[in-house]
């Protein structure tokens, strides 16, 4: 699994953590292991330009997800796909770290368990799940914190 990532933020992060989630998530989707991601974070002013650019929204958001070859993507064993065994390059997750912090003082946790979240939900955007409904939103919302909860479970051995 190649995952790049870029830290444009001007905050300090800790990026091998930010790495070890999205890996983790992307293994136990059943992601190919030939697939390529890519994470950047960017500062308030930048993100809030991509939200409006490609979201239509205003002000800052906390995470974008840019899916890139969404057909060639293996989602795991029960899926076929035409190019089976090429690398897919599944897109770019872009942060914003100063929002993240916003969000975490609200909900009580840290910066860090909020980057966290935010990368697992954008690594889930690029695998096709959505929250625009209930019932998605149950499901992706479900799926990342049983992936968070596995996640802290391994760094915590």
């Amino acid at each position: 699994m190649s995952i790049e990532i870029a830290n444009e933020s001007g905050v300090a992060v800790d990026t091998d953590a930010v790495l070890a989630v999205a890996r983790h998530a992307l293994d136990e989707m059943g992601v190919n292991p030939l697939a390529e991601l890519s994470v950047l974070l960017v500062d308030i002013d930048y993100m809030t330009e991509l939200n409006h650019r490609w979201m239509g929204g205003d002000g800052p958001t906390d995470v974008l997800a840019f899916p890139m070859d969404e057909g060639s993507v293996d989602h795991g064993p029960g899926e076929t796909t035409g190019g089976a065994g090429e690398p897919a390059l599944l897109g770019d997750i872009v942060l914003c770290p100063e929002v993240a912090a916003k969000q975490a003082a609200t909900a009580g946790h840290s910066s860090a368990d909020e980057l966290h979240l935010l990368t697992v939900h954008g690594v889930l955007h690029l695998l096709g799940y959505d929250h625009a409904e209930p019932e998605e939103e149950r499901e992706m919302f479900g799926l990342q914190a049983r992936l968070l909860a596995s996640w802290r479970s391994t760094r915590a051995q």
